[in-house]
């Protein structure tokens, strides 16, 4: 089962409290503990948690809810995570130690910092690894403004990143993303995450505890060990990130990863998995959230999944849910893919 800690949900008896709704039945909607949240030494489920959070938006009419409870947490949620991270060397080690260790948190999170084709700037990038994928831009935004929070311990209070990345359509008008993470949004993009610079990351932290560090680190390796990617998860990650080039088959990913087309398919059989199954199930996934989650223009989507015609992306449709991209974007219930062919 996806599970998070329960301090992932600090602040929101009393942000609901604030904005005059009632905790305890949102929580017991989602079927959630009502001890469990805001504790670390409690997991919650994550797509409960989510749903919760869309819930309460809902509810208590504030579609920018998620960023408003990211303003009560900090690194402190992520319990020796956080610990970790914030003792560490430099900025870009934080992050490495977030990567490394993000299982501890939470087994469903990727958090990462990959190259940007600029080589003064790096994307920082998280997704919930879940299938199929509830509701989430609450969840999505709640997380973006955290790692904000995190930035701007680090860096500073003025600290501004180059750009933020969100999956879905904006909640609110796109000025108060502008004012809120003090740099422009690019909405309906393929991950959520950060454009940061890459001076900034190198930037050494203002206090360090190696002790602290240290010890952080030994509990961490003992508890979840050095968790190597597998190779079908970087697959999909690498796929998704190049669908918009169109430069997205075997040999193409092969070479990205630096190993013969056929050591990258006997390594994906060897995990019961097929490369043309993972990129069509990587490209369905991307297509059935630019569909319910954005309004983008099919002309926009089709580049965004690297079709060259939309009559391709209408095939498509057909074959992942049995219905056209206009009709399952009027239908718009998020149900789950009825055809889907998963990898």
């Amino acid at each position: 089962m996806a599970v998070i800690r329960g301090s992932a949900l600090t602040g929101f008896r009393e942000l609901v409290t604030e904005l005059g709704g009632d905790s305890q039945t949102l929580i017991a909607g989602a079927h959630i503990p009502d001890d469990d949240i805001g504790r670390h030494d409690r997991f919650i489920s994550l797509p409960n948690g989510a749903r919760m959070l869309e819930n309460a938006a809902a509810a208590l009419d504030t579609p920018d809810f998620g960023r408003r409870l990211a303003l009560r947490q900090s690194i402190e949620i992520l319990g020796p995570v956080g610990l970790a991270g914030r003792n560490a060397a430099t900025v870009a080690e934080a992050f490495r130690i977030f990567d490394r260790f993000m299982a501890a948190y939470s087994p469903s999170i990727r958090a990462q910092v990959s190259a940007h084709l600029d080589p003064d700037l790096r994307r920082f990038e998280f997704e919930y690894l879940l299938d199929p994928p509830p509701p989430q831009a609450q969840a999505v935004e709640l997380s973006l403004g955290v790692t904000l929070r995190v930035l701007r311990r680090f860096l500073g209070a003025p600290y501004r990143p180059v750009a933020v990345h969100l999956p879905h359509a904006a909640l609110t008008p796109a000025d108060d993303y502008q004012s809120y993470f003090g740099c422009p949004p690019a909405f309906g993009e393929m991950v959520a995450g950060f454009t940061l610079r890459t001076a900034d990351l190198q930037q050494p932290l203002p206090t360090v505890d190696h002790l602290a560090h240290q010890t952080a680190v030994d509990y961490l390796s003992g508890t979840i060990g050095d968790r190597t990617l597998a190779t079908s998860q970087l697959v999909r990650t690498l796929i998704r990130q190049l669908l918009p080039t169109g430069a997205v088959g075997l040999t193409d990913i092969a070479r990205h990863i630096g190993i013969h087309p056929k050591t990258l398919q006997r390594r994906l059989a060897a995990e019961a998995t097929t490369f043309t199954g993972l990129a069509d199930a990587t490209r369905r996934d991307a297509a059935q959230r630019l569909l319910l989650d954005t309004d983008i223009g099919f002309d926009q989507l089709c580049r965004q999944l690297g079709y060259a015609e939309q009559s391709v992306l209408t095939r498509s449709c057909k074959r992942w849910f049995d219905m056209t991209p206009t009709a399952y974007r009027n239908n718009g219930n998020g149900s789950p893919p009825t055809k889907a062919s998963r990898g």
